[in-house]
């Protein structure tokens, strides 16, 4: 056949792509790159913004934390004064929402209401301190044991041992009998005291598992001393759980101080705490229940709300769980 009449057979499954114009990137090129993947934290902030129990949890504890702050704001009445002529044993009146016979009054004439709001005080503040304090205790002692280990992880792993042999409530009673002044920090540093163990037991395990990774074993490649890389690279990375712990446990020291206020053990008689009020009102359960179920009832909203948070916490920090 003359030349003319050669023709092309071409590959129908064949993809012909147009070479772009000069000067022009390739398609691929030129298509905008996907936005700066969100880290850890902002992956839980952001599940935590979805997760009703955070936004509940979140506005109770905001609450808790204003009136702890500021009870003026919230009543106007003495907490410690009472008019037993008038206010015996005087039960609660709706006629107007929060004022300072909204609760009724104890049996020595004082205004329950005021009492609940200024307990609140004494009490997220030994909770929040004992927290921080158990905290950072718990967190050194945990990466000494789990960095270095060796030494460092039996000496603190016997520590550990002997102070979770004792039992705290009964160890914490213990400590505070022996001491004549029974202030928030006395009670701080007695549930600090006996308090620690498990964060150090939950630090050690991350850190063992975290100190083993690729990016680790890298940094130690390349010459980073151990203070950057306990500090840049293990602890970021093995905060979470510890975290998680800590919330949750935040309102187990609350109930602690609670607790040992209702036995006469924890805060002085003249400081006001929930716990104590709870301790005066038991007395009154059968005839004037009132008394009892506004401090015991503001003591579990409070616990509640903490112990949510650290489960939506602990939902949004763990990568399993996604």
């Amino acid at each position: 056949m003359p030349d003319a009449d050669v023709t092309k057979t071409t590959n129908p499954l064949a993809v012909t792509e147009a070479a772009p114009p000069a000067g022009t990137a390739p398609a691929d090129l030129a298509t905008p790159a996907p936005g700066k993947p969100r880290s850890l934290a902002g992956d839980a902030w952001r599940d935590l913004r979805r997760n009703p129990f955070f936004v509940v949890s979140g506005l109770l504890i905001l609450l808790v934390i204003a009136v702890s702050l500021w009870p003026g704001l919230f009543t106007g009445a003495d907490p410690t004064k009472g008019d037993l002529r008038n206010h015996f044993l005087q039960k609660p009146s709706y006629s107007h929402l929060f004022q300072d016979d909204w609760f009724g009054y104890d049996r020595q004439g004082r205004s329950i209401y005021a009492r609940v709001m200024y307990g609140a005080r004494n009490s997220v503040t030994v909770g929040v301190c004992v927290t921080l304090a158990v905290t950072v205790i718990g967190s050194v002692f945990g990466m000494l044991a789990g960095y270095f280990g060796g030494f460092w992880d039996a000496v603190i792993s016997r520590l550990t041992d002997v102070f979770f042999g004792i039992p705290f409530l009964l160890g914490t009673m213990v400590v505070l009998n022996s001491v004549t002044d029974r202030s928030v920090w006395t009670v701080v540093g007695a549930l600090t005291l006996l308090g620690w163990t498990q964060i150090t037991r939950v630090m050690r395990g991350a850190v063992i598992t975290t100190k083993q990774s690729d990016y680790v074993v890298a940094a130690k490649a390349l010459g980073a001393g151990t203070r950057r890389i306990l500090f840049r690279h293990i602890l970021p990375n093995a905060a979470a759980p510890v975290i998680v712990v800590a919330t949750i446990a935040l309102g187990g020291y609350i109930t602690a101080e609670a607790t040992l206020s209702f036995l006469g053990m924890g805060l002085s008689d003249d400081a006001i705490s929930w716990g104590s009020d709870i301790s005066d009102a038991s007395k009154e359960l059968r005839n004037n229940p009132y008394t009892l179920f506004f401090p015991a009832g503001m003591l579990s909203l409070t616990v509640l709300a903490f112990i949510m948070l650290g489960d939506a916490v602990r939902d949004a920090l763990d990568p399993k769980l996604r």
